[in-house]
């Protein structure tokens, strides 16, 4: 059983920053992959970042390219998301997502089993 349990949003400024958690209760968390997504109103979910746990190795969205950080705290099972220089399309609603054993990094919604319950993010003066 893996419960995925997000952190951290709220309302920001543009140009603002915040940092989204994503607490992991999972066995081998050193065999997931573990993603964010997020989705805005009236658009498709969209991958924004992932990290492997066994190496640490990450890729980005080019839309948060340079602004987004995900890392990762092994001890704690926990996968962070440092957001700044916030826009407005940043405003979504972001999940955090665990696919077991992957091959590659990779942000395809059909290979995370895993989701959490989102949490809200929004950006606006």
């Amino acid at each position: 059983q893996v419960q995925l349990v997000e952190s951290g949003g709220g309302l920001v400024q543009p140009g603002g920053s915040l940092r989204l958690s994503c607490a992991a209760s999972v066995i081998g968390w050193e065999d997931y992959q573990i993603a964010w997504f997020r989705q805005a109103p009236g658009k498709e979910r969209e991958g924004v970042s992932c990290i492997l746990s066994s190496n640490g190795r990450t890729y980005y969205a080019d839309s948060v390219k340079g602004r987004f950080t995900i890392s990762r705290d092994n001890a704690k099972g926990t996968v962070y998301l440092e957001m700044n220089n916030l826009k407005p399309e940043d405003t979504a609603v972001y999940y955090c997502a665990a696919e077991p054993d992957p091959y590659y990094l990779n942000l395809h919604l059909s290979n995370y089993d895993y989701w959490g319950q989102g949490t809200q993010v929004t950006v606006s003066s």
